[in-house]
């Protein structure tokens, strides 16, 4: 099964194009790896012919660099049917985008700005779950592509660096005022009702080997289809993927891939789905690893009146790192405080409010009711990965480091200020993309950049 290369986001635009700037700053959002596509011409391997392009304040970028970046942008081209540019405008572009993330990289060392093991363990954690399978498979998959896993580790760090700079730069920058609210509302009503903004997904993949023999996928496809037609029939959606499918983690979660925000989800997936309504079934989706059977569980629009969503009730212990406490620490003691809760020990209300560090501490961390969207993508994403009553493992957000419990979880409409407070993370989501547009121009251009050869 193809990996969509690098599988970050974090230097892309809608989390999948290689080389515009990201939605910034809503935290760490891997993208995930589904898709089909066709075998890159380049790998990431050394190379004898090996020489230096550009020097970006006296650090090289090689051709290897060059050549690695374009084969990863070819293969995401080739996933979602894209045309390919000409080789010399790819190789200019991809150049020019690794000399703007070199100039990152540096200001983000300079500023003391760190990425430990333990966040490129849950930044790989997040992107094996967001494709169904485990950081071991994931692992196998990216060996079977050619890639190295310890290459490919340093390059989650990296991406992890600069997104913790750009939320540091460009936080401070964006402000979204009550009328920014009133525009964008007045601009969804005018085009007839919000765009999709979420969507929960339930999946079946039915498996097709690398390179099988067309008999064997004429076999696997028609299996798929017996599958979509008994979904339509109203089978139990969850016990046919409990069954059937092949897709890690389904007998366990019933092929749920939960809410997430559409950039953050395969583009073949979200176009299958896009006329689909509540309770629908997609046609079949074929990507390199098989054939897809996708259900829509839930649809979230923005700021849409009546719209119903699944909202959680949850609490959360939170220790900022500091010159008196690392990340490590903090998430050691976090992770001694889920223990000690587990075994009967002591009470999470009473911990958070002796130890967590935000105004939610006077109410033992309770964060209230919330809407999707209302937290950082990483926080959600382990909120929604938990049932009542369960306790995710610390991971770590811009603000900190947490421990999380669901309390319950409803599905309710949203208020007029629910609505708004949707409205509210889009703009500044929308307005944060622009705001790192200037901001990447201004590291750009107080680089000192030499350009050697061209590359080739």
């Amino acid at each position: 099964m193809k990996l969509r290369s690098l599988a970050l986001g974090l230097a892309t635009t809608g989390l999948l194009a290689g080389l515009a700037a990201p939605a910034a700053a809503q935290g760490l959002r891997p993208a995930p790896l589904l898709g089909g596509g066709q075998p890159s011409r380049f790998d990431s391997g050394p190379r004898s012919a090996d020489f230096i392009v550009a020097v970006v304040n006296s650090e090289p970028i090689t051709n290897n660099e060059v050549r690695a970046r374009m084969a990863r942008f070819e293969q995401q081209l080739a996933q979602q049917g894209s045309p390919m540019p000409p080789r010399p405008q790819l190789a200019r572009e991809v150049l020019e985008r690794l000399i703007t993330e070199k100039a990152q990289l540096q200001l983000a060392r300079d500023s003391g700005v760190r990425a430990d093991d333990v966040l490129v363990n849950q930044a790989e954690l997040a992107v094996a779950r967001q494709n169904g399978i485990d950081v071991p498979e994931l692992r196998r998959r990216l060996t079977a592509e050619g890639m190295n896993v310890t290459q490919y580790r340093e390059e989650l760090r990296n991406q992890i660096l600069l997104q913790r700079l750009r939320d540091r730069e460009l936080d401070a920058r964006v402000k979204v005022t009550e009328l920014d609210i009133d525009q964008y509302l007045r601009e969804q009503e005018a085009s007839g009702g919000a765009a999709l903004g979420q969507v929960n997904l339930s999946h079946i993949l039915v498996a097709v080997a690398e390179n099988a023999p067309p008999a064997q996928v004429a076999q696997q496809q028609a299996k798929a289809q017996q599958l979509l037609q008994r979904a339509r029939a109203g089978e139990d959606f969850g016990k046919l993927a409990r069954e059937n499918s092949d897709a890690a983690g389904a007998a366990q979660n019933s092929g749920v891939i939960g809410l997430r925000p559409v950039n953050g989800l395969p583009p073949l997936f979200v176009e299958a789905v896009r006329n689909v309504s509540n309770g629908g079934v997609s046609d079949l989706v074929r990507t390199s690893a098989g054939f897809h059977i996708v259900k829509v569980v839930e649809k979230v629009l923005g700021a849409t009146p009546g719209v119903t969503v699944t909202q959680n009730h949850a609490r959360h212990i939170l220790l900022r790192p500091g010159a008196q406490l690392t990340e490590v620490q903090a998430r050691e003691r976090l992770a001694e405080y889920k223990r000690r809760v587990a075994a009967g020990q002591a009470d999470f209300a009473q911990l958070a409010r002796e130890n967590s560090q935000d105004a939610s501490a006077r109410n033992g961390g309770d964060l209230g009711w919330a809407s999707p969207g209302m937290f950082v993508p990483e926080f959600e994403e382990a909120l929604n990965a938990l049932a009542p009553g369960q306790i995710a493992d610390p991971i770590t957000t811009r603000f900190g480091v947490h421990l999380i419990q669901l309390l319950e979880r409803r599905q309710s409409s949203l208020t007029q200020r629910e609505q708004r407070e949707i409205a509210r993370n889009l703009v500044k989501e929308r307005k944060l993309d622009e705001a790192y547009a200037q901001w990447s121009q201004e590291v750009r251009g107080r680089a000192y950049v030499e350009f050697r050869e061209p590359p080739q």
